[in-house]
């Protein structure tokens, strides 16, 4: 199965500030959230990662004792000149505008459907390799962000990039695809280590 887990929570993202492509390091909650999901994890066969140091630091602290891959596909979405702002400072008529078209491109930034074709590429790949040979015991884990995680939730669901809008994702949570005959097929969504005990 794909395992994919979004990064512990952020200083930016306890500030509540758009966090894209800028550096922000993991609070002490957030590295107690990724040491959690560890725990939820079962055998694992791959540790894929994004390049942002927030996503490294999640994915050393679920403690599989794998080596990181790093793929850049799996890196947050270029927010542009928004990156790190408020997000009440980005004005309603640009909200608007990015929630009604998957191509609107924030100045400066990437647009949601050029993310997620390098996602869908990633998540391509990783199925026809994984899918198919793989141990059916082990895991492929990926960690990740809000963006590219729905991303590739769209391309489970054979949805396109403008589902985004419509799901919740928290920090430090699980989404599960498993490996369908010839599709992929969305098994959980949004698990915290705090709803699996519930």
């Amino acid at each position: 199965m794909l395992v994919l887990v979004r990064h512990g929570e952020t200083e930016a993202n306890a500030a509540r500030l758009l966090l894209g492509r800028a550096e922000s390091p993991l609070t002490e909650r957030g590295l107690a959230q990724a040491r959690a999901l560890g725990r939820l994890l079962g055998p694992v066969a791959r540790l894929v990662s994004s390049p942002l140091r927030r996503a490294l630091d999640t994915a050393a602290a679920l403690g599989l004792e794998l080596p990181v891959e790093v793929d850049d596909r799996w890196v947050e979405v270029d927010y542009g000149e928004y990156d790190g702002e408020p997000l009440g400072a980005v004005p309603a008529e640009v909200w608007r505008q990015w929630r009604a078209d998957p191509g609107f491109r924030p100045p400066g930034g990437e647009t949601l459907e050029e993310m997620g074709v390098r996602v869908r590429t990633a998540c391509e790949e990783l199925f026809a390799t994984s899918g198919s040979g793989a141990r059916a015991d082990a895991d492929v884990v990926v960690v990740s962000h809000v963006s590219p995680i729905k991303a590739a939730v769209a391309w489970a669901l054979g949805a396109d990039d403008s589902l985004a809008w419509r799901l919740y994702l928290a920090t430090a949570s699980i989404t599960v695809v498993a490996w369908g005959s010839d599709a992929p097929v969305l098994q959980r969504y949004n698990v915290t280590a705090e709803s699996a005990r519930r």
